[in-house]
């Protein structure tokens, strides 16, 4: 099934970065469209895709991390805020995952499978 997925994992602590907030937008152009937001469980992920059926179309978009509130919260740094994560959805018979590891200090992503 096609999809759009996610999941966050907090390399200083080894772990799934729970309850950590993730916001969707759809990008066309100029506009930017907020489509939905969600919060990681305690494995790191979103409980459902942020993206599948009728919704899963191709395009540009991006994942706004909110790592500056998880990082505050977890004894982290002030010094990473919102990462934003922009990717274009180009084959609609592939599954997208777009995984986020994180530290204090720094992120890295990846096209997940």
């Amino acid at each position: 099934m096609t999809k759009l997925t996610t999941h966050v994992l907090d390399t200083m602590t080894g772990k799934p970065a729970a309850g950590l907030r993730i916001d969707l937008y759809r990008l066309e152009g100029a506009e930017t469209q907020f489509l939905s937001s969600h919060k990681t469980n305690e494995d790191g992920r979103v409980d459902s895709p942020l993206l599948q059926g009728a919704d899963f179309a191709a395009g540009s978009y991006r994942l706004d991390f909110h790592a500056g509130d998880y990082l505050a919260q977890n004894g982290g740094s002030d010094f990473l805020d919102i990462i934003p994560i922009q990717f274009i959805i180009a084959d609609l018979e592939r599954h997208y995952h777009v995984p986020l590891l994180l530290s204090p200090y720094g992120y890295s992503t990846y096209r997940g499978s």
